[in-house]
């Protein structure tokens, strides 16, 4: 499989400030999901066991936006008002 290249026009906006062994990573790209959590590692991947989570129910961050990711604080209450998207949480039963 070939890499694919950014367009011109996002190529432009791109901050190349970070590097992670020796590799320079974009810090900043248009549409970019994730801007706060982990951004040198080349993917954010978060595991949890039941076991561990409190109470009937865990509540999970889908937003990227949450101060206690990966779980939720409703910062996508927030994050839908401003930008007119409509995403919530994981929500993950014991029952």
């Amino acid at each position: 499989m070939g890499s694919r290249a950014l367009p011109q026009s996002a190529i432009a906006n791109v901050r190349m400030d970070a590097t992670v062994e020796g590799v320079v990573k974009p810090t900043a790209l248009p549409n970019r999901i994730n801007n706060m959590i982990d951004l040198e590692s080349p993917k954010v991947a978060t595991m949890a066991k039941i076991s561990e989570v409190e109470g009937e129910k865990g509540v999970f961050c889908r937003c990227w936006k949450s101060g206690t990711f990966p779980l939720c604080d409703a910062a996508h209450v927030e994050h839908n008002k401003l930008t007119g998207d409509n995403v919530g949480p994981l929500i993950v039963s014991k029952k």
